[in-house]
């Protein structure tokens, strides 16, 4: 069995339990019959669209992770943070802006990015190195100037700034952390 049948295969009893999964699945029957066909660089192009629609999926469930906004203010929800993640080794993020008219702050999360498991490490030293670390919830967070930044699982970064981090702390604890551990597995 060839290694994009085997893909094909996978993708037939894998992907129908997703609802958005069909052109998915017909984006990847579509490279399997160019690749059949001979046309190995139609085949790559639509690989790489299909694993751009599996990656917005991916994205879209992440942005479930950001909090409402609590009363009085309002939420922008934004998934454009994974375009530009593509040239620091790709991933998923999303974000989210928070004002009351007054004050605003963003709450970004990434997953599966390499810059990310390169500052899990650091983070897990942050203390030694003198950086103030506050926990919230579960999980530690680094507060570097009223910026805060916390990973979980060693490959998901959420970073919260622009306001005072008590305003801040009380939004990233309603962040179910648990539940970002299993994102994307």
């Amino acid at each position: 069995m060839t290694h994009f049948a085997k893909l094909a295969l996978v993708t037939a009893l894998v992907l129908p339990t997703f609802a958005v999964a069909d052109e998915v699945s017909d984006t990847l029957k579509s490279a399997l019959t160019a690749y059949e066909e001979g046309d190995v660089q139609y085949a790559l192009e639509e690989l790489e669209y299909a694993k751009q629609l599996m990656q917005s999926m991916k994205t879209a469930n992440l942005a479930k992770f950001l909090p409402e906004a609590p009363d009085g203010w309002t939420r922008e929800v934004s998934t454009e943070v994974s375009a530009g993640m593509a040239m620091f080794g790709g991933g998923a993020g999303a974000e989210a802006t928070y004002s009351d008219g007054n004050e605003e702050f963003s709450i970004t999360i990434m997953a599966d990015n390499p810059m990310v498991g390169a500052l899990s490490g650091m983070m897990a030293n942050a203390g030694l190195m003198g950086m103030k670390l506050e926990r919230i919830g579960r999980l530690k967070y680094l507060n570097q100037d009223g910026e805060l930044s916390g990973i979980v699982d060693g490959r998901i970064l959420i970073q919260a700034s622009g306001a005072d981090p008590e305003v801040m702390k009380s939004l990233l604890s309603e962040i179910d952390h648990r539940g970002l551990e299993d994102f994307g597995r």
